[in-house]
């Protein structure tokens, strides 16, 4: 299982949100790339990368923080936010990206999804985040009447490299993962899932690992590795071991 360490990029810092709210914001580093350098000191293999200004104005607000992490380490990321078109899509997996995660235009333009999944063959993620159930887009502004599992199930066999699901009630709360909705969302789904929001302790990542065969593929990770109540060394070990890497 990949643990994702999550840099949540606002006003060019290294924030996190509580509850996905912009007016709630701690900064844990002013030079984001420095974070990065430091999570791929730590042996992790993957970032989690978001555009919080992105998701709310709708078009990549943060790209000179996120090209320099892209130039400070080799670790392949994942970003969202912002990416609304597949022009964007594209310059951003020419800078480096590995993987685009799409979130509003999942709900709203799914075709536009579906065309990126067969331009950019294992390079597309959806984000799916809910708010009591029902997806929220627009930097979580904005909740549809959509459940999140039915706009999952849209991208069954379109080539989607995975699903992030995001419980936004406990995303910066430290209240534990939602393993039941993860679960069921994993179970119903082909897609592999990576878990969102939440974790605030090793035994959580626990709780995921025994039930990995569900289809979840890794976890985010952020206010609980900021704030060292997880320790790097200990998860990666747990999820992550050196010896189940040589072979990826």
């Amino acid at each position: 299982m990949i643990l994702f360490p999550a840099i949540d990029l606002k006003d060019g810092a290294c924030v996190r949100l509580f509850q996905g709210d912009m007016g709630k914001a701690t900064v844990y580093n002013a030079d984001p790339s420095s974070q990065a350098r430091a999570f791929a000191d730590a042996g992790f293999r993957w970032l989690h990368l978001v555009d919080l200004n992105g998701a709310i104005e709708g078009r990549p607000v943060n790209d000179k923080p996120v090209e320099a992490i892209l130039d400070t380490v080799s670790m392949p990321a994942q970003l969202g936010g912002g990416i609304r078109d597949l022009a964007t899509i594209s310059m951003w997996l020419e800078k480096g990206v590995k993987r685009v995660i799409l979130g509003t235009v999942a709900l709203e333009q799914p075709d536009l999804v579906k065309q990126a999944c067969r331009d950019f063959p294992g390079r597309i993620v959806v984000g799916i985040d809910a708010r009591d159930g029902y997806v929220a887009v627009a930097g979580w502004a904005k909740t549809s009447k959509v459940k999140a599992l039915d706009l999952a199930l849209k991208f069954e066999d379109s080539g989607v490299a995975a699903i992030v699901y995001t419980d936004i009630g406990r995303d910066g709360a430290m209240m534990g993962v939602n393993i039941d909705q993860t679960t069921d969302l994993a179970w119903a789904l082909t897609t592999p899932v990576i878990a969102s929001g939440g974790v605030s302790q090793l035994s959580d990542l626990e709780e995921l690992k025994q039930v990995e065969d569900s289809g979840i593929e890794g976890v985010i990770v952020g206010r609980a590795l900021y704030d060292g109540r997880i320790d790097a060394k200990q998860a990666l070990a747990l999820l992550d071991p050196p010896a189940a890497n040589k072979s990826k």
